[in-house]
């Protein structure tokens, strides 16, 4: 696995040995290995870890654990403390939901006021077949299956390519100590149910699954490029002004494509929309006819769609 993880990042994110690195660290086993894994090619990296406070004790000890790895391992350590029940309560998030929110804020606060380049999590490939198959069951559009990117922004995921049982393997082959979190065995939450109940009789039917599922990435990696590139041509012709007021487009553009709903749902789904049937009626409704999001306003005038931002 190093030696593989070695090429991966002269060969696809050799900008990392240049960069001061925040590794997100939870004292799980992929984490842990990551950490272990950017130590031997002497990366630079301070270590983040959040503290949720949900699981009492044990959050302590995960806490604990780390403030010992970052010693190991000779590395930086910040450590955050959230009420994440209340910050959950008080803006109606699941908890999951609420725990990512905060972390990812924190990790963008710490890059941005103490110069950190990039930030390192420790997705896998499970991982992204789980994420997979939620935006799945859920209903999403292309851009909802294909998968978690390597890169995105300033966070990257330099061990998206292995499997579970690879970090695993390496490990115990190094004699790495890891944390156990007791809430993945719950079948409480949406993914731990499909990891321990969906997926092992996915990989039954098929021993290859993971190998499968990374080619079927690719595949729907290909065709969304040429999805966005199609786009950005109908935008190009679509679009006839953009101000402080909005967006507005040129309805004929639209009326040209096979498929209209197609482009106006690729156009229009990250603004809240989801009446996709009455935005589709637009194209031929009479002028002041509009469609509302929680967030935005789509309005035909005349010949023409205004987006507008509802505020």
């Amino acid at each position: 696995m190093l030696k593989i993880f070695k090429n991966h990042i002269e060969t696809d994110l050799e900008f990392l040995k240049d960069s001061r690195l925040i590794i997100a660290i939870s004292g799980g086993v992929d984490s842990v290995v990551l950490c272990h894994l950017c130590k031997k090619l002497n990366l630079d990296f301070a270590l983040a870890h959040c503290n949720f406070n949900l699981r009492g004790e044990e959050s302590n000890a995960d806490e604990d654990f780390v403030l010992e790895l970052a010693e190991q391992l000779d590395a930086e350590v910040f450590i955050q403390n959230f009420d994440t029940q209340a910050y959950a309560d008080e803006n109606k998030r699941s908890i999951q939901m609420a725990a990512r929110e905060l972390r990812y804020d924190w990790f963008a606060e710490l890059a941005e006021q103490l110069k950190f380049d990039y930030i390192l999590t420790a997705h896998h490939v499970d991982d992204n077949l789980e994420t997979f198959l939620i935006n799945f069951t859920r209903g999403t559009g292309l851009n909802g299956l294909t998968g978690i990117p390597v890169i995105k922004d300033n966070i990257v995921r330099p061990i998206l390519s292995f499997s579970r049982d690879d970090i695993e393997k390496y490990a115990k082959e190094n004699s790495i100590i890891w944390r156990e979190d007791s809430s993945n065995s719950s079948r409480k939450y949406l993914r731990n149910k499909l990891r321990h109940e969906v997926v092992p009789i996915l990989k039954e039917i098929n021993p290859n699954l993971l190998y499968s599922f990374q080619n079927t990435l690719e595949n729907l990696n290909d065709t969304a490029d040429i999805v966005e590139e199609s786009l950005n041509a109908v935008a190009k012709r679509a679009i006839v002004d953009i101000n402080d007021n909005g967006i507005t487009y040129k309805i004929s553009e639209f009326k040209k494509v096979n498929n209209s709903k197609a482009y106006l749902f690729e156009m229009f789904k990250d603004f809240g929309f989801t009446e996709w049937n009455d935005i589709l009626g637009l194209l031929d409704a009479q002028s002041g006819k509009q469609v509302l999001s929680n967030t935005h306003r789509l309005i035909k005038h005349r010949e023409f769609l205004i987006l507008t931002d509802i505020k």
